[in-house]
């Protein structure tokens, strides 16, 4: 059914519901996974164009995907993962096309209308920029990754 599945993850503790579907449907499919982080603090936005170091936001996002991905990887699957900067959804949408992904499966935090409307929905944004199924899982604030 799916072959390479996008995990966007956001270092927050949202991350554990759809790491568990993931787990359980990549094992299914014998898909591989492909988790994305995308840091969107300045340097992340800016470090290519402005020249600028990684910042300690950055190596702290990197490190964190690559645990998840070694747990992946102990648990049997297929897995790798993205750091990118930027604008969060274009970043998602970009790099499931870039990484031939079938699957795009993210958590949501549930917010509703006017946390939508000052937040954004990164979910929102993604799902009606893509043409990549777009999985959407309810995360539970005080789960853990």
């Amino acid at each position: 059914m799916y072959d390479r599945i996008l995990v966007p993850v956001e270092n927050s503790p949202y991350d554990a519901a759809i790491l568990g579907h993931v787990r359980q449907l990549a094992k299914m499919c014998h898909a591989s996974v492909v988790l994305i982080h995308v840091a969107d603090g300045f340097a992340a936005r800016n470090v290519s164009s402005l020249q600028l170091r990684e910042s300690e936001e950055m190596r702290h996002d990197l490190e964190y995907l690559e645990r998840i991905c070694e747990e992946l990887r102990r648990d049997g699957l297929d897995a790798d993962c993205v750091l990118a900067g930027g604008d969060p959804a274009r970043e998602i949408v970009d790099a499931a096309q870039r990484e031939a992904c079938d699957l795009i499966a993210m958590s949501t935090h549930g917010h509703r209308f006017m946390k939508d409307l000052i937040h954004g929905s990164v979910a929102n944004e993604v799902r009606h920029s893509t043409e990549v199924p777009v999985l959407l899982v309810r995360g539970k604030q005080e789960s853990r990754a």
